[in-house]
């Protein structure tokens, strides 16, 4: 890729790599504006991101772009051709596998220079980044009450427990007329157990109605769970119904916020950070700027001993070999590959999802053609180094390092499994404007583009724009983005924090029959 910082007064536009056979436009162009750099003429009107023809190329011949196919030409297609997903077509092909053929260990940083964040370190070892208290339901039948308890710790009554981040509700819309057993409800006892027992969680109270199939004794015995003062439970059917179970579970708060409060952070090594990688929203600037950058921050975590999980299985499709490459074993790379024909084979076939090519509207408007070009931004995020493991959805990651969990593309599913399995901070691209949280972990949110971030300034934390602007190149952002990760993680509240997003994003993966 070449240097932004260093084409940007020079340029309207720019080459991502000596074998691509396209340009992407940094700036919004006139039909007929011509390219001097590159001796063209652009013939129609151009947004900034989105894509024009090098040279000539003919009708099915492929698309490249960072090297990588992203499609292939409906037509001819002649030099100074502005491209879009009308004349990008996209297509399967075959994609040539090397397991493990860029894997490389890696080069931890020395003990002298390893950094540290402020956390809440757990009985576990584990560390959170935030202190809540969690009221969590097992089945939607007692989600209002489980919302009812939570909204009666306001901030003016939470404002003398210093140490505590807030009292958070976690209701979702299953629970029962599911499958009784095997991987349906398995998924949902992972993911209620992950947040039950989540290191930014100081305790739990767990509410059930008590006739559903996802029962308070099977969710705790199926996660190897106990009650304890820091774990308490109710149920409606049991405890007189609506009114007297949000009495006692006020009551039950009540008590656990003098213990949550005693609680104070302490130094503990970066290797304790799990950062879950999103992005949503995505535009053509995805790969240019903010996620290219994530992927930096990622591998200078990841030497400080820390963890990196990428999701959203079908975003890396058409990209998956360049992650298989770096896999640490066949096993892994196998695991990898397993996970994303699984979704080719059950998803893809005679039905309208991104992985069978379309995106969303957002992301056409964005200047992305199809899943392919938004795979390759979307992969960028996890950095470079080793990919050491693959997660089911919202199963515990206990492996350091750069790591993968299956999750669908819908953000806020994807963000919930990442935090079930551990994520006690999230990073979040975006270059059309998501505004999302996710309690009780924090989601970091940056922009591809300075005009995203100065209009929608109240939910973007960082403006990865900078990159497109030439005030900064990808190094830069990339410590930028470290040394943010160590201030959010330390207490510094996010956007949407204080924006108290988060509130209903909770939304467990539902796979399965619904009867």
């Amino acid at each position: 890729m070449e240097n932004i910082t260093k084409n940007k007064e020079n340029a309207n536009a720019i080459i991502l790599n000596d074998n691509d056979n396209i340009l992407v436009a940094l700036d919004n162009m006139n039909a007929g504006q011509y390219l001097k750099q590159f001796n063209l003429t652009i013939d129609a009107p151009i947004l900034s991101g989105q894509k024009i023809a090098k040279v000539d190329i003919s009708a099915n011949s492929p698309i490249y772009k960072y090297g990588t196919i992203i499609g292939f030409a409906d037509s001819n297609i002649i030099k100074g051709q502005v491209l879009t997903n009308s004349n990008v077509v996209f297509k399967e092909f075959i994609r040539e596998h090397d397991y493990c053929a860029k894997y490389q260990p890696t080069r931890f940083v020395n003990e002298s220079s390893e950094r540290s964040f402020m956390g809440f370190k757990r009985k576990d070892g584990r560390v959170g980044t935030r202190n809540f208290i969690a009221v969590v339901s097992t089945v939607n039948c007692s989600a209002t009450v489980v919302h009812e308890i939570a909204s009666y710790f306001s901030q003016e009554k939470l404002k003398k427990y210093t140490n505590v981040d807030g009292v958070a509700a976690f209701s979702h819309s299953t629970g029962c007329g599911m499958e009784l057993s095997g991987e349906p409800m398995n998924l949902l006892h992972r993911t209620l157990g992950g947040y039950i027992s989540h290191p930014n969680v100081a305790s739990s109270l767990v509410v059930g109605l008590g006739c559903e199939r996802c029962q308070v004794g099977g969710l705790f015995e199926s996660q190897g769970i106990l009650e304890s003062n820091k774990l308490r439970t109710l149920v409606m059917q049991e405890n007189g119904g609506t009114t007297a179970t949000i009495k006692a579970g006020i009551k039950c708060i009540e008590e656990m916020l003098e213990e949550a409060n005693k609680i104070e952070r302490v130094e503990t090594p970066l290797s304790s950070l799990i950062v879950g990688l999103q992005c949503g929203g995505s535009d053509a600037f995805s790969s240019l700027s903010a996620n290219p950058a994530l992927g930096k921050a990622v591998d200078i975590l990841v030497a400080h001993g820390g963890t990196a999980i990428l999701s959203e299985t079908p975003e890396i499709y058409g990209v998956e070999n360049s992650l298989t490459a770096r896999a640490v074993n066949n096993k892994v790379a196998e695991k990898l590959m397993n996970k994303v024909n699984w979704w080719k084979d059950v998803y893809s076939v005679g039905r309208d999802v991104q992985i069978n090519g379309t995106v969303s509207p957002g992301n056409q408007k964005g200047g992305l053609a199809n899943i392919l070009e938004k795979s390759l931004g979307s992969a960028m995020k996890g950095g470079t180094t080793g990919l050491m493991e693959v997660y089911n959805y919202a199963e515990k990651v206990d492996q350091k390092g750069f790591v993968f969990m299956d999750t669908p593309g819908f953000d806020p599913v994807s963000a919930t499994g990442q935090i079930a399995g551990g994520a006690n901070l999230v990073a979040f691209t975006t270059g059309r404007g998501s505004c999302f949280g996710a309690k009780p972990t924090p989601s970091i949110k940056l922009a591809t583009n300075s005009n995203l971030y100065e209009r929608m300034n109240e939910d973007m934390d960082i403006n990865c724009g900078l990159v497109i602007d030439g005030k900064k190149n990808i190094d830069e952002m990339g410590k930028e983005i470290f040394e943010e990760f160590i201030s959010f993680a330390s207490g510094k509240k996010t956007k949407s924090e204080v924006l108290n997003l988060g509130r209903h994003e909770f939304a467990p993966w539902q796979i399965g029959i619904t009867g």
